[in-house]
């Protein structure tokens, strides 16, 4: 017993002396990369912060003239071009990095250690031996905007303007990256632990194990968390009066209509609302509608759609890595993704739009075709078409995809050979019959929806959305044949820096993993080119509107089969290339996608996460958009002025509240079918009603109305109570 316990001690000394020589060698290194690295950062930061250009790209101008002034340096306003500078100290920002690298240290050195203590391990590295690898690996990072600084710096000399733009205009994207790769670096001695390597390879060689059915609770915590926080944003928004009628709350127009005999419609179609697009799917909300009659219900509907797309994230993922841990990683992500997001609520502040429940019903039906289930796949692609016939341009290049599996290599195992894909996409005859018979079917819907349907409800007229390619023509038709024959003038439009931007804000939240599972890639290839070449996508190159949602299911579907690559039985080059240069850690590509698609809605999103959220200066700063103003409050004297069986014409974002009245026109610029197509509110017209306040009002006083001034005799212009902030005209009977 006595031998026993002099040996422990001896083994225990020996160890404490090989620590201590590891360490006595490593902490040099570490110190400087962490040093270098904060150097490195406090440079790029400085050039950012030193520009209005660079600097209002992440912040707005009061939050960055306060930021300028707290590191003690000051704004300088150039008087010719109106364009402002400052001087911030490259002491205090370097300082400031420094401390916070010392928090950081300090705190997963405490996190290292209080896991080893509950474990009782005595052979995992010590907190100051894990402290120094991390502090050696993850502080490179740093080094990023720094080189990105340089080469800007370089092209800059070497006069390529559009070059320079486009590196200017993507800064952000830079620290995002450096930031996740950061970060992902900080919790990689969590994820290297014993405890947990048990569950990093779960096999489903054979039909999933119950156990494997189970949604990780994170992951559940996660889907709640985003249907609590973007239901109560929306909801603030509506009750805020600051959700347009047009592109959002007419769907509900739509169900209070059908709903009591006016037809599938609101009055700012021309007619039926299918003479817009084939879009039915909201219809299926009516028995719910029925009991609770309120916009309200669809911006809850809405939200809770577009989180249930994060569980077949997860089963696809986990059906490539083997890892729940991974896929977790992977749908928590899709929940942290701004184009996601802003199918939820778009940059104008549109919230609803029934294209997202489309999107997750693909997200489903991709996930039901890997699990070879034919008859709910059909199902699910006939609700996606239901929501938008843009779900056509999927489906049509998924049908080659199918025909074309048993010539792909994905078709057959993955490189552990653990997951092999259903029969019918193995099996030629098979696979061509189903993949044939989808593309057939998809152009024919295309052709059927866009050639005879829409314009049949238009009244022959084009639809609408065919001045979205007016470089290519005036028809549909026109458009096709011109992108067919006329390549120079398709590619002249697609090689831009809005293609660009548009492309890198859809694939790089999820670091370019679509791009490593190419034939899944492809299938979005078509609809994508369209997208670049959208007018409206050209003004604003992001994905704030809701083009993109029949792409989000593909990008994730692919994305989440490239994850086989990073599994840990994969010994391809892209797998050695990672473990050489980034992580020996299975784990930290997932880990590293979910943190970047944080730290990228950070600097380009909306939600609670992003700094525009909590910027005071900002536009989307909280209290002005989620605190119902003194505008919204003085609303209520309105209705109580307009009695419910009125036909009320009013401004858009007050415009939601009439939809329950017996009619509700759109009272604007916008000549409508109602209207005669003059400048004008149709002869039925009860009450007007204006908002003086919103931003984009452009009338402020009772003598800019046009009905004032051309018929005063015809509109009673009632007394304000709501201090300046409606104007409300009775029809004199």
């Amino acid at each position: 017993m006595a031998k026993r316990k002099q040996v422990s001690k001896t083994s225990d000394t020996t160890r404490e002396r090989i620590q201590v020589s590891a360490l006595t060698n490593h902490w040099p290194k570490s110190v400087g990369m962490v040093v270098l690295g904060c150097l490195a950062q406090a440079f790029a930061l400085q050039s950012i912060l030193g520009s209005d250009v660079t600097a209002t790209r992440l912040l707005s101008h009061s939050l960055w003239n306060d930021l300028v002034k707290q590191l003690g340096g000051k704004i300088h306003l150039n008087q010719i071009d109106q364009s402002a500078s400052s001087d911030v100290p490259f002491l205090s920002l370097f300082l400031t990095l420094i401390f916070v690298s010392v928090v950081a240290l300090v705190g997963c050195a405490a996190i290292v250690g209080f896991r080893r203590k509950l474990k009782r391990s005595t052979d995992a590295l010590s907190p100051i031996e894990q402290t120094c690898k991390v502090a050696a690996s993850g502080w490179r990072w740093w080094f990023l905007p720094w080189f990105w600084e340089m080469a800007r710096i370089l092209v800059f000399t070497g006069g390529l303007e559009t070059t320079l733009v486009l590196m200017t205009a993507l800064y952000h994207y830079v620290l995002a990256i450096s930031l996740a790769g950061w970060l992902t670096e900080l919790v990689a001695p969590l994820l290297r632990s014993k405890e947990t390597s048990g569950l990093l390879r779960e096999s489903e060689e054979n039909p999933a194990p119950r156990k494997l059915d189970a949604l990780p609770i994170a992951l559940l915590a996660a889907v709640v968390a985003y249907v609590v926080v973007f239901t109560v944003m929306n909801w603030q928004l509506y009750r805020g009066l600051l959700v347009p009628h047009g592109d959002s709350v007419m769907y509900e127009e739509h169900l209070w209509n059908v709903l009591h005999g006016k037809g599938f419609r609101s009055y700012l179609d021309q007619g039926l609302f299918l003479g817009e697009h084939i879009q039915v799917i909201h219809l299926a909300l009516l028995p719910l509608y029925a009991l609770w009659p309120s916009h309200l219900l669809l911006e809850l509907c809405e939200s809770l759609a577009l989180a249930a797309g994060a569980f077949p994230v997860f089963w696809m993922a986990r059906r490539w890595s083997g890892s729940s841990r991974s896929a977790a990683c992977l749908a928590i992500a899709y929940l942290l993704y701004s184009p996601l997001q802003f199918l939820d609520i778009a940059i104008d502040l549109k919230t609803f739009r029934p294209i997202s429940f489309g999107m997750t019903a693909m997200m489903f039906a991709l996930d039901q075709l890997e699990r070879g289930r034919l008859k709910s796949t059909i199902g699910l692609f006939v609700v996606g078409l239901a929501a938008k016939e843009d779900f056509a341009l999927i489906l049509a290049p998924l049908g080659i995809w199918i025909a074309a599996q048993p010539f792909l290599k994905d078709a057959r195992r993955s490189n552990d050979g653990e997951h092999r894909l259903p029969e019918f996409l193995t099996s030629r005859r098979r696979s061509q019959q189903y993949g044939i018979g989808l593309v057939v079917a998809s152009l024919g819907y295309l052709l059927l929806t866009t050639r005879i349907l829409i314009p049949w409800f238009r009244g022959g007229a084009e639809v609408h959305y065919a001045r979205y390619f007016a470089r290519f023509g005036d028809s549909l038709g026109e458009i096709v044949v011109n992108m067919l024959t006329q390549p120079g003038l398709l590619i002249e439009e697609l090689v831009t820096i809005s293609s660009i931007s548009y492309l890198l804000a859809l694939l790089l939240p999820l670091a370019f993993l679509p791009l490593l599972s190419p034939a899944r890639f492809s299938v979005a290839v078509p609809i994508l080119g369209l997208l670049c070449l959208n007018e409206i996508v050209k003004g604003d190159p992001q994905p704030y509107h809701h083009f993109h949602a029949p792409v989000v299911p593909v990008l994730f579907w692919a994305a989440a089969h490239s994850l086989q690559i990073f599994n840990g039985n994969s010994k391809g080059r892209l797998r050695l290339l990672v473990d050489q240069f980034l992580s020996s850690n299975q784990q930290f590509v997932p880990v590293f996608v979910l943190l970047l698609g944080g730290t990228i809605g950070a600097v380009v999103g909306i939600s609670p996460l992003s700094i525009r959220f909590w910027d005071t200066g900002s536009f989307f700063y909280w209290k002005k958009l989620y605190v119902p103003s003194e505008r919204a409050e003085k609303f209520a004297v309105v209705l109580e002025q307009i009695p419910p069986e009125s036909r009320v014409a009013s401004t858009d974002f007050v415009h939601p509240r009439f939809t329950h009245y017996e009619r509700s026109y759109d009272y604007s610029h916008y000549l409508r079918k109602v209207a005669g197509y003059e400048n004008q509110v149709p002869e039925d017209t009860d009450f007007i009603v204006i908002d003086t306040r919103h931003y984009y009002s452009d009338i402020k006083s009772p003598e800019q109305i046009r009905e004032l001034q051309t018929e005063p005799e015809k509109w009673e212009l009632l007394e304000d109570r709501t201090d300046g902030y409606f104007i409300i005209l009775k029809r004199r009977r």
